[in-house]
């Protein structure tokens, strides 16, 4: 079976997963012109707003010929510090749960850092993300995919790439590529072959807990490379429940089966065309 035979119908509805509208309505999150969000217009609860961290000049609700939207004020790494902070005291949805003490880069439509925030709050804030993958196969052909520890926050027991990871604020997607690749997978990147640019993904879609209020937006570099034979990943971080080596028949079943994420599987369709 090749790439080509996959089932039109899955592969429509897999496209379509990945680019889904929210649950409820959202309010634009800005900060000066900058849109770097959204959120659901209850989200903040009056423990949050009243917050010693968000006085009303760092965090205004504003009405203008566009609509309502939020607005960040001052410097905006310092308000959406504060912001994270109330939203944890405030145990709101599953920001605690979430919390990872981990900057990501807050970007402008051209993509360059205006500011970073905590990891936890950016599905709820809506604020976009930038996550790297790694395809590994072996020169015969075969796919090296893991499975996501049971424990994970998001997709557990859902299979992976071999490698999938965020870029946080002070990463490149390359140092993020090589400091993923050892944690997840226990390899180094000078030990693979055939290290090269796959292309890229883009996820539009609510975050699987309907109760947590979140919105995906990720962009999502992904590279492919060789794994030489007598080499095998191996977990550093416990958040891997297992490794698997698949053939091309077995991964086409597995993915049609809807045993993957959503991002490792629109990766791995595309990694099936490569020469």
């Amino acid at each position: 079976m090749s790439a080509a035979e996959l089932d039109p119908r899955w592969l429509a509805a897999l496209h379509a997963s990945a680019d889904q509208p929210p649950w409820r309505p959202r309010l634009p999150l800005r900060w000066g012109p900058h849109l770097i969000g959204s959120v659901e217009p209850g989200y903040f609860s009056q423990a949050v707003l009243q917050h010693p961290l968000l006085t009303p000049e760092r965090l205004q609700r504003e009405e203008d010929s566009a609509g309502s939207c939020w607005r960040l004020q001052g410097d905006p790494t310092r308000a959406l510090a504060g912001l994270a902070e109330a939203l944890f005291e405030a145990r709101v949805g599953r920001v605690v749960q979430q919390w990872r003490d981990e900057q990501l880069a807050v970007c402008d439509a051209l993509g360059r850092q205006i500011a970073t925030v905590e990891r936890g709050v950016v599905r709820p804030l809506g604020i976009v993300t930038r996550a790297v993958h790694l395809v590994g196969r072996t020169a015969e052909g075969r796919f090296w995919v893991q499975q996501r520890a049971l424990d994970k926050a998001d997709d557990p027991g859902l299979w992976d790439t071999l490698m999938g990871g965020m870029v946080s604020a002070a990463d490149s997607v390359l140092t993020a590529l090589a400091r993923e690749t050892w944690e997840e997978a226990g390899l180094h990147l000078e030990a693979v072959e055939e290290l090269r640019r796959g292309g890229s993904v883009t996820l539009r879609k609510p975050s699987s807990d309907r109760s947590d209020a979140g919105y995906v937006v990720e962009q999502v570099d992904w590279f492919a490379c060789t794994v030489p034979q007598g080499v095998a990943p191996v977990n550093q971080d416990r958040e891997v429940l297992q490794f698997a080596l698949l053939d091309r028949a077995a991964l086409l079943d597995k993915l049609q089966r809807n045993e993957f994420t959503t991002e490792a599987a629109l990766i791995l369709v595309a990694a099936l065309r490569l020469p």
